[in-house]
C-alpha cells in the first residue's frame, strides 16, 4: 500500500470520488462557480502578465524539484501582481511537497479564496487533504475539479480520487475513479497500474495482466509493475510469461527489493 500511494508525490509534481462526486460533467449544489483554469486565460494587465512569466518559470522549476527557486518565483509574481491567485497556487504546491503544511494549507486558501472556482487549484487542494487525514473535503475538492467542463485535464483528479479512496481502504471507489481517469485519458500511466494492482488483489487475475499489458506498451516497465505482472501470470498459470517478467526482474531490477521477494519464494 505504501509503495502504490508513493506514487501520488510523482503524478502532483507532474501536474501539480465515487461516494462524493456526481456524473462528470454535472454541478453539485455546493460547487463555486464554474470557471476556466486561469492557466487558460490571458492575463488582464501588464501586472499579471509579468506575474504569469514568474509563475510559469516557477512552475518549471517545482516539475523538476527545485522547490526553492519555485517558491522565489511565486514571491517574484506576487509582488509584481499581488493577489494573482496562481502564485499562492504555486506556492501551496512548494510548501506541500518539502512539507511545510501549515503553508501549504494557507497558500491552496488564499488561491481558491481568488479563483474558488479554478479546477486546477481544487484539484491540488483536494490531494492535499487527502495526504492530511481530511479525505471526505479533499474528494469533494477532486470532484469538483473533474466536473469543471473547462478542465481538459480532468484525469487528474479522477487519478487522486482514485488514490485517496486507497487511503480508505475502499478499492471499489477507488477503481471507479481510476477507470474514469483512464476513459479522461487512456495513456494515464499511473491509473493504468493502480487498476491492474485493484484487480489482482480482487482476485481478477486475467484483467490485471490485460492492464499491465497496456501500461507496458506505454511505458517502460518498473520493479513494481514486472513484478506484479510476474504473480498475475503466476496465478493464471502462464509459466512462459511469468518466466519472460522474471527475466525482466532479474536483468533489469536485480538490486530491487521486488527481485529479492522473488528469489525467496514470496510471492504473496
Amino acid at each position: 500500500m505504501k509503495q502504490n500511494l508513493a506514487l501520488a508525490g510523482a503524478l502532483l509534481a507532474a501536474m501539480l470520488a465515487a461516494g462524493c462526486a456526481t456524473a462528470p460533467g454535472t454541478r453539485g449544489a455546493g460547487d463555486a462557480a464554474v470557471s476556466r483554469p486561469m492557466s487558460d486565460t490571458s492575463p488582464s494587465t501588464p501586472a499579471e502578465t509579468r506575474a504569469r512569466v514568474h509563475v510559469d518559470l516557477g512552475m518549471a522549476y517545482f516539475e523538476i524539484g527545485r522547490n526553492d527557486v519555485a517558491l522565489d518565483e511565486a514571491r517574484i509574481a506576487l509582488n509584481d501582481s499581488p493577489g494573482y491567485a496562481p502564485a499562492y497556487h504555486l506556492l501551496g504546491l512548494a510548501y506541500m511537497m518539502i512539507e511545510e503544511n501549515g503553508l501549504a494549507r494557507q497558500n491552496f486558501e488564499l488561491a481558491l479564496r481568488h479563483a474558488p472556482g479554478d479546477p486546477e487549484f481544487n484539484n491540488s487542494y483536494g490531494w492535499f487533504l487527502c495526504t492530511q487525514g481530511e479525505e471526505v473535503r479533499g474528494l469533494e475538492r477532486l470532484a469538483q475539479a473533474a466536473r469543471n467542463p473547462y478542465y481538459r485535464h480532468a484525469t487528474r483528479p479522477y487519478t487522486n480520487a482514485g488514490l485517496c479512496h486507497l487511503r480508505l481502504g475502499d478499492l471499489a471507489a477507488a477503481e471507479t475513479q481510476f477507470l474514469a481517469a483512464v476513459q479522461a485519458d487512456p495513456s494515464n500511466n499511473q491509473a493504468l497500474y493502480q487498476l491492474a494492482d485493484i484487480a489482482y488483489r480482487g482476485g481478477r487475475y486475467d484483467q490485471a495482466s490485460a492492464f499491465l499489458i497496456r501500461l507496458h506498451r506505454q511505458i517502460n516497465p518498473t520493479a513494481a509493475s514486472v513484478w506484479l505482472g510476474l504473480r498475475a501470470e503466476r496465478r493464471l498459470g502462464n509459466r512462459d510469461a511469468e518466466a519472460s517478467y522474471a527475466a525482466q526482474l532479474e536483468s533489469r531490477f536485480g538490486s530491487s527489493e521486488e527481485y529479492q521477494k522473488m528469489t525467496q519464494g514470496k510471492y504473496e
